[in-house]
Formats: structure tokens, C-alpha cells, sequence
């Protein structure tokens, strides 16, 4: 695990100054403390800072072929290394190291850019060939590993994050301000447009070439594809076969020259990656788990469950009100960008619980998006199909009016309130937009941005701008409903989740892989036919079948949490006051993006529990954070309880 940098200058007059490649690389020194290295010559150069895991002495990058007309700078894990080493010398590549880095290299030798076809793993590398003077990059199929870029007439910056560009000194952080619909609605962006103008992020599946003279090619080499439910197997095939996958996948994913453990929630996925990594080493695991102080919103007690019942060296770590809001501006700067769950915080304190015994974890990552464990997705289908009938037998005008009655009416509580407003009652299903993305996953919806948004702002914006990319996603799919909605939220939600895994672990300078998301494993999941897929309004059974000789019954079948955190119990008091205070200073306000009689009004409605708004504030709160510290420079280290604005004070 590393991450990566490096500079293209299109001028001849402009050579790289290896210094300006290290200052990039320094900018991420959590990801990889072990190593560093550079690669300098003429206008290119490449560098990297390097977590050791495989060939620890010997795999120092950039990394070059037998000639040293091929460069390279790599970050993530090639789990079929070894097999495909094999293959190279039996074709007469030579070796001089044991690591997954120097596979990459000869495989471009053989097939350019097709070499990324022969990789099972998780990937962003770059290569510089000396001799036909080109840049080619590639991202893993499923964005495990993130890689952002900057094009400009005069130079093309690349790195592992947002802020190794920003170090760039021709750089300056600004924000892209059309972004800003997608991100209310979603918490953030599903397309290829960072939160910043001009940085980009490469697409997972996607390759790039860069020519000498700034000529760029993106091409796409992955993409999932559905078949449809007709090919005749039994339930007992797909549930065979997922577990020869699955336990194929893990044992790969504990490839490693450090130590490793995994991260234990207490659900079946996280479990499941545990049972079987201690079956397949025939020995205890570390298994790490993070909960808080609040017991309600814990899951410790289920991570205990399966930790003693496969006998894990097991830790915990828990985290209180202080912590989290003390961490938070330090962990939007890691992330570069707001932070999108509150989880994310829990997070990064169970990966520094990791990094002070282990280098990689495993983690339970991807089996939802994969196997259809929300319950969102039983729950569209139900709906969607009732949604039908409701549309057939009641007029449009009166279910507009039953519609506003459940949005305004003060003889409904706001949690009742929230139960009906994702049903078919509270929607409209032409509208999918609505009818899901809404549902689901949206804080501010169109109406809700339409109040919320100031006048002159919203002049910039393009009608449709929220649910532009995500839509795009929606209407390439393929397959039945089901099938449809695992495409789309792998595409967009998963990348999001992924960037926050990657990008939380590696603040603590740890590795974390995710064996659900082997690309084998994935592609066969996804074609388990609905039938198999869901019973009733949970998902995951072929996983649960598949796995019922290694768990409990109880850790199985219990109802699936999704992480909680304590975010909407501690908006209470004086800590809604002080966040309210910082939304609306001159200095937030005179930004021009919202109208302040429109935040006032959501906090009273908070207050008053007529509404829930817990999420809307959230993504408002970070928004502004992020604004602070990621654009106007402000210390992301302060200790947020310290500041004026007391973000952190006690419960009234």
C-alpha cells in the first residue's frame, strides 16, 4: 500500500524539479511512512511514499523493467502476483524483486494497456515509458483505490489524494460551485467532477494515457454485466459456489509479509470475513471493533458474540461525543472533501486502534451493494409494486393532496412522519429521481434545495444538476429492477464507501482490503438470480446459507444495524445552538450559496421534533467545515470543544 504522485510538463522549457515531486509526496505521508522515492527526468517525474507489505526490503519504488525504459509508481495489492510472475519468466522477463509492483511492469511490456485485464486485485499505478514518452494509469474495476488528476495546457498532476495535487505550488484549492446540488443531495459526487475546479478523479475501470504532448485518452476496460434470470441452477448451486468463491477471495487477500487482522463489526459480513480467515490459518485472528459510549447505538456486544466464538484476539475502542466532534475537521482534511457518514469518524478511531498491532486489515466492505442487503432494495421492490396499483385506482389531484397533508400536517409526529414519507403514499414512482435517490439516499431534495438555496446562486446552476450522474448510472443498467439498483449504487454509493475506507484507513497508516469486492466473486454475485437474491424483506441469504456452518444463528439472522452512531442524539441543547451559530456567521453566509431565514427554519423545525433534519445538518455542518480548513487553510488539528463556536460543549 502506498500512495502515489507525480508531474507531466508539456513545455520543453519546463523540466520537473524533483523537489516540487517530494513536497507532493510529503502532503501524504500517513499513507506511507515506511518509504519514499522519485523518479526525475527531463519534464516528467513520479513518486511515492510507501506502506511496506510485500518484499518489504526489496520493493522500493519507482520501479523500473530490465532496461529501464519502464517506470513505475504503484499503490495497492495484486493478488494474483505470483501466478502471473510465473507466467512472465516462462515468457522471459526477468525479476529482480518478489513484489506485486514488478508483475505490473512486464505485463505492460506484454500488453500494454490491455495488462490491466490480467489483474485480480485492488490498483492505481502509474507508468512512464521513456520511449514512446507517454503516461498510462489505471484504476482497479471497482475504485478500491483512488487516483485524482489535474489537466491543464501546461502540465498534468496526478496523486492518491486531492490534497497531493493542492501541493502542487501552481495549484490554488478552489471550489467547484456546480458541484453543490449533487452534494445536498447525496453527501457527495458519483461522476468524475471533485469538490474542487479542475481536479478530476479517474473513474474505477478506466485507464488513461497521456501523450507527450498533452494529448489525453480515458478509456473504460470493466464494466458489470447482467445476464437474465434463466439459467435453470438451484438455490444449492449459487450457495456452493459463492463459498468457493468467497473462501477463495479471503485466502487471497491474506497475502502478506506483516501482520494482519480484520475489522469486526458484529454483522455478517465483517464475521464472515473473520471465520473464514481463521479457518483458512488455523489459527486465532486480531479482530478490532469500535463502538460508543452510548449503548444503544453499539454494536460491541454482537462483535464480542463472534469473536468468542471463533476465539480472536479481540479489541475495542470506543468513542465519546468529544472524540468525534474533536476529530472531525482533522478527518474532513484527510478525506479532502466533506465527510459524507458520521461512521466515518468510528472508523478511523477503530483503524488507530489496528495500526498499533497490525499493518492490514480485512474488512466486510461491498456484500450489501453486492448481494442486495439493504433493505432498501426489497423495500423499492414492494413498493414500486404497490406504487403501481396506488397510481391505477387514485386520481393524480388527490394523491398530490395526501401528499402535502403528510408533509405539513401537525397531527403527524416527525417520526411517523419519516416512516411514511419513504412510501408510495409520500411519493411519486414516475418520478424515480424521487421515488428512490430521495427516498434513500437524499438530505435535500429539488423542493427542499429550491427553499433552501439563495436566489443568485442559483442562477449558475443547470436544472437536473443533483441527479444528473447518478441517473446516467440508472439508465445504463441492465437486468431486472434488482439487478438495476445493485448496478447503480455499485457505480456511485460503493465508490463513495470505498474512498471512505481507503482514505480512513490510511490516516492511521494502515491497509485495508476488502475480499467481497474480489472482482470474480463480484461479477458471479451480481447474476444470483432475485429469486435467491431476497427473501421476504432482507437480503444476503445466499450468504447466510453460505456461511451458517461458521456463525452463530443469532449473528446470522439478527436485524442489520448499519453502523448507528449517536449523531441525532447529540443534536440536543447547546450543541444545536453552537452549530446553528456557525451556519449562519457573516463569514458562512457571505458565501452567497444559502438563504439564512431557510437554515433558521430547519433548526426550529428540528427543535420543535416536527421534522427530523439530523442528516440535512450534517451535510451543512460539514460542508462549512470543509470550507475552513480544506480552502481558507484554517489548522484542521484545533480541538473543536476549544473554539468559539463550541462544537463540543455538554448535553443541557
Amino acid at each position: 500500500m502506498c500512495g502515489i504522485a507525480g508531474v507531466v510538463n508539456f513545455s520543453r522549457e519546463h523540466q520537473v524539479d524533483a523537489a516540487v515531486v517530494r513536497r507532493m509526496c510529503a502532503a501524504m505521508v500517513h499513507r506511507g511512512p515506511d518509504d519514499e522515492g522519485v523518479y526525475a527526468q527531463d519534464r516528467v517525474g513520479i513518486g511515492m511514499r510507501r506502506l511496506s507489505i510485500i518484499d518489504v526490503v526489496h520493493g522500493h519504488q519507482p520501479l523500473s523493467n530490465e532496461d529501464g525504459s519502464l517506470w513505475i509508481v504503484f499503490n495497492g495489492e495484486i493478488y494474483n502476483h505470483a501466478a502471473l510472475r510465473e507466467q512472465l519468466i516462462a515468457r522471459g522477463h526477468r525479476f529482480s524483486t518478489h513484489c506485486d509492483t514488478e508483475a505490473i511492469v512486464h505485463l505492460y511490456e506484454e500488453y500494454g494497456r490491455d495488462c490491466v485485464q490480467h489483474l485480480r486485485g485492488m490498483f492505481a499505478f502509474a507508468i512512464w515509458d521513456t520511449k514512446k514518452r507517454r503516461l498510462f494509469i489505471a484504476r482497479d474495476r471497482l475504485g478500491i483505490k483512488p487516483l485524482y488528476y489535474r489537466h491543464t495546457p501546461e502540465s498534468f498532476l496526478f496523486g492518491s489524494e486531492i490534497k497531493v495535487v493542492l501541493a502542487h505550488p501552481g495549484v490554488r484549492a478552489e471550489f467547484h460551485r456546480a458541484s453543490l446540488p449533487e452534494y445536498l443531495a447525496f453527501g457527495y459526487l458519483s461522476g468524475e467532477q471533485t469538490f474542487y475546479e479542475g481536479i478530476r478523479k479517474l473513474m474505477p475501470g478506466h485507464t488513461l494515457e497521456l501523450e507527450d504532448n498533452g494529448e489525453l485518452h480515458i478509456e473504460p476496460y470493466w464494466d458489470l454485466h447482467v445476464v437474465k434470470d434463466h439459467d435453470g441452477h438451484s438455490e444449492s448451486y449459487y450457495v456452493e459456489k459463492y463459498r468457493e468463491l468467497l473462501e477463495q477471495a479471503v485466502s487471497s487477500h491474506l497475502m502478506s509479509d506483516v501482520p494482519l487482522g480484520v475489522f469486526l463489526s458484529g454483522g455478517i459480513d465483517s464475521s464472515a470475513v473473520a471465520a473464514l480467515m481463521t479457518k483458512i490459518r488455523k489459527a486465532p485472528v486480531e479482530t478490532f471493533s469500535v463502538g460508543y459510549s452510548e449503548n444503544t447505538y453499539s454494536e460491541l456486544p454482537f462483535a464480542r458474540t463472534v469473536a468468542q466464538h471463533i476465539n480472536s484476539i479481540h479489541h475495542e475502542v470506543l468513542v465519546s461525543r468529544h472524540d468525534f466532534f474533536d476529530s472531525l475537521a482533522k478527518l474532513i482534511w484527510q478525506e479532502d472533501e466533506p465527510v459524507v457518514w458520521p461512521s466515518s469518524v468510528a472508523l478511523y478511531f477503530v483503524a488507530r486502534l489496528a495500526s498499533q498491532h497490525v499493518k492490514v486489515v480485512l474488512t466486510g466492505e461491498g456484500a450489501d451493494e453486492t448481494l442486495g442487503g439493504y433493505s432498501r432494495y426489497a423495500f423499492t421492490l414492494k413498493n414500486a409494486a404497490m406504487d403501481r396499483v396506488y397510481r391505477r385506482l387514485t386520481p393524480s389531484m388527490l394523491r398530490r393532496g395526501i401528499r402535502n397533508s403528510l408533509a405539513n400536517s401537525p397531527l403527524i409526529s416527525a417520526a411517523l412522519r419519516r416512516k411514511l414519507s419513504h412510501t408510495f403514499v409520500a411519493l411519486e414512482g414516475e418520478d424515480w429521481a424521487s421515488f428512490y435517490f430521495d427516498n434513500f439516499f437524499s438530505a435535500f431534495n429539488s423542493k427542499r434545495q429550491e427553499d433552501l438555496l439563495a436566489s443568485e446562486f442559483k442562477q449558475e446552476l443547470t436544472e437536473g444538476a443533483a441527479y444528473r450522474n447518478v441517473l446516467k448510472y440508472w439508465e445504463q443498467s441492465s437486468g431486472d429492477m434488482l439487478h438495476r439498483l445493485l448496478y447503480t449504487d455499485i457505480k456511485t454509493y460503493l465508490v463513495e464507501l470505498l474512498m471512505k475506507q481507503d482514505q480512513m484507513s490510511m490516516a492511521a497508516s494502515i491497509e485495508s482490503r476488502v475480499p467481497f469486492l474480489d472482482h470474480v466473486l463480484l461479477e458471479f454475485a451480481t447474476n444470483i438470480p432475485r429469486r435467491f437474491q431476497l427473501h421476504g424483506l432482507t437480503g444476503k441469504h445466499i450468504l447466510k446459507k453460505a456461511v451458517k456452518d461458521l456463525l452463530p444463528h443469532s449473528i446470522l439472522y439478527r436485524p442489520k444495524l448499519g453502523f448507528p452512531t449517536p449523531w441525532s442524539r447529540w443534536l440536543a441543547g447547546a450543541q444545536i445552538d453552537s452549530i446553528e451559530s456557525m451556519l449562519l456567521e457573516s463569514r458562512s453566509m457571505d458565501r452567497g450559496f444559502f438563504k439564512s431565514d431557510a437554515i433558521e427554519h430547519l433548526f426550529n423545525e428540528h427543535r420543535a421534533k416536527s421534522h427530523d433534519h439530523y442528516d440535512r445538518i450534517w451535510r451543512l455542518l460539514n460542508l462549512e467545515l470543509w470550507h475552513r480548513v480544506c480552502l481558507e487553510g484554517e489548522s484542521h488539528e484545533f480541538a473543536m470543544q476549544e473554539r468559539s463556536v463550541n462544537l463540543a460543549t455538554p448535553l443541557a
